[in-house]
């Protein structure tokens, strides 16, 4: 080859790069380098994705003939299986063609469609058909013409030619190459923007260098703005910490996975999963890190709301079984209860029996203001409000603080005798304040006092806030000497589900804020880091009405019909009434006390259990009073009024008695509901 012309290839070369991004472009540069170098005219015929062959792209020194040849030389749309074409793929060597005499080529061209028979608009008397291979296919082919009678191609030319099909294959797998890069840059740019997680790109020092749409949502701010922005701005000073050795970590060409806390633009704050890679520079570096970091806040929101949702489960669990042994309990304390009762009305006052009953019946007593008040607690549902003397109610719960509390927690009562009563359910007021002392106890780790205090206010109207009652209200204040809280976490304590306390189910202030606002009240917090919390509220005070008196009626009775599924119970409420001079019939069944009544029994006063497993107890009065409209009722129950609820409905002509009772007790439910008992039997 002449010197000059490997500088021809050089250039064709540097133009067929200079044109890598553009395969029109390509083709049409080795055409007509073709056409210049070897000549006359060339083309080039290439595959397209289908399998069939392209349009041609030719070039001819003479324009006039350029539209011809192309319309002679074009096999576009077609298959590459005739034997040109097969041999081309197959030997992958070029293929020399020149006619005989004076006559053109046949063989490989074919005039165009429409052509009148004979006529020649071009025609073709040598060529050179040489294979283009790219990525080691077949690809289609570069064809050299010469329409000079008699013209031939020498072996020189054969070889530029061969040589200008080698570069174009060249160009062409370049080409390619750079168009899957391309389809792949595309590709990872739509994943980037499509993916849930936001992505960032870091320099070694956690500046921002790309930021796809997710991340923009994460941080609060649009992708644009974090473009030159370090990361260690959404982190507190931990987090620069640990993102400083993250990075360290990908420029030694280690990946990292972690958890943090990023700060928004709008000062809140989201739980991430943070997961960091090195990135690759063009000299083998690790100049860059990608970012990946998932947003896992709602899921951490949804575990914690399940995790306290169980929680809630198993405490409404607990209640129900609190209830259900404290029930039990009370009906095996009355039968103690009412046997050391009449043990001890049948000895001397001086003797060895008579002082073991007396300690019976106050061992008794202390079980049975425990289990009220397991019943109060365990079981909030009752809907029934009842007057409460601050003082008793605090007094019976000064057993459940300290409990609470321990014994490195000192526990001061402070109120007056003249303290208002307030009107509400007991067992959730006894649950408020035992939130309280939970809630201080756990801010008390290392001890210390606990002070609860009661007073009478008068409160003006707009003294406290928008949403708190006025008038003549309760004040009571419970304050500790622990932690205290900082004004955020403050503000947010009463928030249901909210806690500082990852094992915590976050719902003790708000409960107690909740059984507060739904008697009426009001409550506040004040608190400071390392001074305490100091718990303010306040109850309306309830209005003094006077009480029916029962004792003012005139009715006598004598026939007691006495209803109690447990056996041992109703041989108890018989023998501790029967000296009393009463007729009295025990049935251990509901559906038998009907079926006597409807017989004709008259009972003066019917004693029943409220729980019965056929049929509760207002449910048998109601059935009896069908008979007997007037005919009172006075009712026994191991649980407390709160805790039955509405299932228990108290007229003017029943009464509750709670178990275990004694035999004054019940006598004197009897005397107040029915009034005078006949005169008594004797022993």
């Amino acid at each position: 080859m002449a010197y000059p012309l490997r500088y021809a290839l050089a250039d064709l070369a540097l133009a067929l790069s200079r044109a890598a991004e553009d395969v029109a472009k390509i083709r049409a540069t080795a055409a007509q380098a073709a056409a210049d170098m070897v000549g006359d005219g060339a083309g080039i015929q290439l595959l397209r994705e289908d399998g069939r062959y392209d349009a041609i792209t030719f070039h001819h020194p003479d324009d006039g003939l350029r539209a011809p040849y192309a319309g002679l030389l074009d096999r576009e749309g077609e298959l590459p299986d005739d034997d040109f074409s097969t041999g081309l793929a197959a030997s992958r060597r070029p293929v020399v063609l020149a006619g005989e005499g004076t006559e053109p080529l046949t063989e490989l061209f074919r005039p165009p469609a429409g052509a009148e028979p004979g006529a020649r608009p071009a025609a073709v008397h040598a060529a050179v058909l040489c294979p283009v291979i790219v990525d080691n296919t077949y690809a289609g082919y570069l064809v050299v013409v010469r329409g000079t009678p008699g013209a031939i191609y020498t072996e020189a030319e054969v070889e530029l030619a061969r040589d200008i099909a080698g570069e174009l294959s060249l160009a062409l797998s370049s080409a390619r190459a750079q168009e899957r890069l391309r389809a792949s840059e595309e590709r990872y740019r739509r994943v980037l923007e499509t993916i849930p997680e936001g992505v960032l790109q870091l320099d070694d020092e956690g500046v921002a260098t790309y930021a796809n749409e997710p991340i923009g949502v994460v941080l609060g701010l649009p992708r644009a703005q974090l473009i030159g922005v370090s990361l260690r701005g959404f982190l507190d000073d931990h987090g620069q910490r640990e993102l400083m050795r993250r990075l360290a970590e990908c420029r030694a060409g280690r990946s990292t996975v972690g958890a943090t806390r990023l700060m928004r633009a709008d000062g809140s704050q989201r739980s991430v999963r943070m997961s960091m890679m090195p990135l690759d520079d063009e000299h083998g570096q690790h100049g860059h890190v990608l970012c990946m970091i998932t947003d896992t806040t709602d899921h951490i929101d949804a575990r914690g709301l399940k995790r306290q949702l169980d929680h809630l489960r198993r405490l409404d669990s607990m209640g129900q079984l609190i209830g259900g042994i404290s029930h039990d309990f009370n009906n095996l304390m009355t039968v103690v209860q009412g046997s050391a009762d009449m043990i001890a009305t049948t000895t001397p006052e001086d003797s060895p029996q008579h002082r073991m009953a007396e300690d019976i019946m106050e061992a008794v007593n202390t079980g049975r203001t425990l289990t009220h008040q397991l019943l109060a607690f365990g079981r909030t549902e009752g809907n029934r409000p009842e007057i409460i003397p601050i003082p008793d109610l605090l007094t019976d719960v000064q057993s459940l603080f300290s409990r609470t509390l321990g014994e490195r927690i000192g526990l001061d009562l402070a109120f007056g005798p003249d303290v208002w009563p307030v009107r509400a359910e007991r067992g959730p007021l006894e649950q408020a304040l035992v939130n309280l002392a939970a809630n201080a106890r756990d801010a008390m780790l290392h001890g210390g006092m606990l002070r609860v205090a009661a007073t009478n206010e008068v409160i003006e109207p707009g003294q406290l806030a928008e949403d708190a009652p006025n008038g003549r209200l309760v004040h009571m204040v419970i304050q500790d000497t622990g932690v205290g809280m900082t004004d955020e976490t403050r503000k947010r304590a009463l928030e249901p589900f909210f806690t500082t306390r990852p094992t915590a189910a976050g719902l003790g202030l708000a409960t107690t804020a909740g059984i507060v606002k739904g008697i009426g009240g009001h409550i506040e917090l004040e608190s400071e880091p390392r001074m305490g919390t100091t718990v303010h509220l306040y109850l309306p005070a309830a209005e003094q009405r006077a009480g029916v008196d029962r004792r003012t009626k005139p009715a006598v009775i004598g026939r007691v019909l006495i209803v109690e599924d447990q056996p041992e119970v109703a041989q108890l409420v018989q023998r501790l009434i029967a000296p009393a001079g009463y007729e009295i019939t025990v049935a251990t069944d509901a559906l038998t006390a009907v079926t006597e009544v409807a017989s004709g029994a008259q009972p003066d006063l019917l004693i029943t259990d409220v729980v019965m497993p056929t049929m509760t107890g207002p449910e048998l009065a109601a059935a009896l009073r069908t008979h007997h409209p007037d005919l009172p009722v006075l009712y026994m129950s191991g649980y407390t009024a709160a805790s039955l609820g509405p299932q228990l409905h108290l007229d003017e002509n029943s009464m509750l008695v709670e178990k275990p009772f004694t035999r004054s007790t019940l006598l004197g439910a009897i005397l107040s509901l029915c009034g005078p008992q006949p005169s008594p039997k004797s022993d």
